[in-house]
């Protein structure tokens, strides 16, 4: 069993495809290339339903996020999210994505990121389906 490879998010952009039932997550890490994932639905929904809401007036926005091209979507290579398991650290949250064709991904999100990934989870999600 290959171990999870492990990012610090520096910063994070999300797009939803035109069916409405996938997230393309671009993820900017600190120290390695940026990294794709293809998010269903159902995954989202209940990241809606379990991140936890930002209560500090003051928290700053993460730096610029990744853009999102044709390519992104194209590349056969992004791998997709089975399923994920959230760890919540001292202001941080650690996520880690069961994929199809890649070794587990986890990634580490400090807290002006899960509310970046939150705020556009809600805002997409008049948009997308769920299946489940």
């Amino acid at each position: 069993m290959k171990s999870a490879v492990i990012r610090q998010v520096k910063s994070m952009g999300m797009s939803c495809d035109k069916v409405g039932n996938l997230l393309l997550a671009k993820f900017s890490a600190q120290g390695a290339n940026d990294v794709c994932i293809v998010i269903p639905a159902s995954i989202v929904f209940f990241l809606i339903k379990n991140l936890p809401v930002n209560q500090d007036p003051t928290l700053q926005p993460p730096p610029a996020p990744p853009q999102i091209t044709q390519w992104d979507w194209d590349n056969p290579n992004n791998p997709r999210a089975f399923t994920v398991n959230c760890k919540v650290l001292p202001g941080k949250i650690s996520m880690t994505f069961n994929l199809d064709r890649k070794p587990d991904l986890t990634l580490v999100l400090d807290r002006s990121n899960v509310e970046l990934m939150r705020q556009i989870m809600v805002a997409y999600s008049q948009d997308l389906i769920d299946l489940e």
